[in-house]
C-alpha cells in the first residue's frame, strides 16, 4: 500500500481563489478560472476567507478574485476587511464587479485591490487582468532631494457672508473652448479691481476629463474625492480648505485626481456645493461637463446666467437644438441660457457673419456673445498653465472676455446698490 501511495502525485498547490457570497452567481467566472488555472484554484465564501488566509495552504496564493454584486453592498465592511487582509499578506486582489455603485467600487480599489473586471466578463478580460498582476513591478522612483512645493490654499475664513453670482459654462461640443472661457472669465473677475477685489471661485464639475487644474498648473488634491463622497457632512470651512489658489487671487475647486462617473454625485450633492460656494464667494464660475446629467438641472436653477458655448458648425447647431428642446420639454429655465459663439467671424468677414445670423435664426436663439479666435496664443497659454491676461494680455479673445467680466461686475454692483 505504501508503494502505491508513493506513486500518487501530490496535488498541485492552490495559487488562486475566488471569494464570493455564492460563486454559482458568477458562472462565467468559474469557466474563465478553469481555463486560466486548471485545477490550481479554489473557491471560498466570505465567511471562510479570513480564516483560510491564516492557514498554511494560503502561503502559495498569488491572487484572489473577489466577486461582488449589488446585494453585497450591504456587507461592504466585511468585503473591505477581506481585501485589506489579503493585501497585508501579500496576496493580490482582482475585483469582479456586477452592478455595484461607483462609490463602493472606488472604496474597494482604494483599499488596495490591484484591478477590477466588470461582470459579465468581457472576452479575455480575466486573462488580461491576471497578466497585469504577474507583470514585474517597475523599480521605485529615485528619491526627490527636496520637499515638494506646498499646495497654495485659501487663507480667508469661511463666514457665509456672501451671496455669489453663479455663472456656469457649458460646451455644446468638443473643443468649443468652454474651459478656456471659464478659466479666463474667473481670472478676469478675480482681478477686475486692485482694491477690494471680489472673491471668485472656479469649480470644475467635469469629474472625468476636467482640465481647469491643467490650464492653471494647479495640483489635484485627494481631498476633492473626500468632499464629493460626503457632502452631507461637509461644512463651509472644509469646502474652502479643499480648494487651491492661483496667484493668491483665484480659488479653484479642481476635478478629482481619479476619473469618476458623472453619477458619482447626486443633485443634492451638487446643490450643497453650489450653495456653500455662493455663501462664501462673490462670483462662482462653474465648468460643466458636456454631458447632460441628473444634476445639470440643479446648476441651471442656481445659475444667474448659464453660458452655452458653440461654434459655427452643424454639430453645435444640432446639439443646441437638442438642448433647448430638452429644457423646454422639462419646463426648465431655458431663458437663462446665454449663447456664446466661439471663433466668431471677424468684422470684415461678411460671409461668416451672414452664416452666424442664419444659424441664430434657424435655431430661434440669440447669439449674445461673439468671441474671436485667439489662435495659437490660447493653446500656448493653456499648456503653460496661465490665463491669457498673464501670457497674452493683448489677445483679442482675452480683451473680449475682459469686457464681459467688467459688464458682469458693473451689473452686479448696480443690483447690489439697488438693494441698498
Amino acid at each position: 500500500m505504501s508503494a502505491v501511495a508513493a506513486l500518487q502525485p501530490e496535488p498541485a498547490p492552490i495559487i488562486a481563489c475566488t471569494i464570493s457570497r455564492d460563486v454559482q452567481n458568477f458562472d462565467l467566472l468559474i469557466e474563465d478560472m478553469e481555463e486560466e488555472l486548471g485545477e490550481t484554484w479554489g473557491d471560498l465564501a466570505f465567511d471562510d476567507a479570513l480564516r483560510f488566509f491564516d492557514q498554511p495552504d494560503a502561503r502559495t496564493l498569488e491572487f484572489v478574485a473577489v466577486a461582488v454584486d449589488a446585494q453585497d453592498e450591504a456587507d461592504l465592511a466585511r468585503i473591505a476587511a477581506i481585501v485589506t487582509a489579503a493585501r497585508e499578506r501579500g496576496i493580490k486582489v482582482i475585483l469582479i464587479a456586477d452592478r455595484i455603485t461607483p462609490a463602493a467600487l472606488h472604496q474597494l480599489l482604494k483599499l488596495g485591490a490591484e484591478d477590477f473586471v466588470p461582470y459579465p466578463l468581457p472576452e479575455g478580460a480575466l486573462h488580461d487582468a491576471i497578466a497585469r498582476l504577474r507583470k514585474p513591478a517597475p523599480p521605485p522612483p529615485a528619491a526627490v532631494p527636496h520637499d515638494p512645493p506646498e499646495v497654495p490654499r485659501p487663507t480667508f475664513k469661511a463666514k457665509g457672508d456672501r451671496d455669489g453670482v453663479v455663472l456656469p459654462v457649458h460646451g455644446l461640443g468638443g473643443g468649443t473652448g468652454a474651459t478656456t472661457f471659464a478659466v479666463n472669465l474667473a481670472w478676469e473677475l478675480a482681478t477686475i479691481q486692485k482694491q477690494d477685489a471680489p472673491r471668485v471661485c472656479l469649480i470644475d464639475l467635469d469629474l472625468q476629463f476636467g482640465s481647469v487644474a491643467t490650464y492653471l498648473d494647479l495640483p489635484r488634491r485627494e481631498t476633492i474625492f473626500e468632499v464629493l463622497s460626503d457632502t452631507a457632512g461637509l461644512d463651509s470651512d472644509a469646502f474652502v480648505q479643499a480648494m487651491v489658489t492661483f496667484n493668491d487671487k483665484l480659488h479653484v475647486f479642481t476635478a478629482p485626481s481619479d476619473m469618476l462617473p458623472l453619477d458619482f454625485v447626486t443633485a443634492e450633492d451638487i446643490g450643497r456645493i453650489v450653495s456653500m460656494a455662493q455663501a462664501n464667494f462673490d462670483y462662482v464660475v462653474i465648468d460643466m461637463p458636456k454631458t447632460i446629467v441628473s444634476w445639470t438641472e440643479t446648476v441651471l436653477s442656481a445659475a444667474h446666467v448659464y453660458f452655452a458655448m458653440l461654434e459655427l458648425d452643424m454639430r453645435c447647431a444640432q446639439n443646441t437644438l437638442r438642448l433647448v428642446r430638452a429644457l423646454k420639454a422639462e419646463d426648465l429655465p431655458h431663458e437663462k441660457l446665454r449663447f456664446a459663439l466661439n471663433r466668431a467671424p471677424s468684422f470684415t468677414d461678411l460671409s461668416g457673419k451672414a452664416r452666424a445670423k442664419r444659424l441664430a435664426e434657424s435655431l430661434s436663439i440669440d447669439l449674445e456673445l461673439f468671441l474671436p479666435d485667439g489662435s495659437r496664443q490660447v493653446t500656448q497659454a493653456n499648456d503653460h498653465g496661465l490665463p491669457l491676461a498673464e501670457s497674452a494680455a493683448k489677445n483679442p479673445l482675452r480683451r473680449e472676455i475682459q469686457k464681459l467680466a467688467k459688464s458682469v461686475h458693473d451689473l452686479n454692483k448696480a443690483v447690489e446698490a439697488g438693494r441698498k
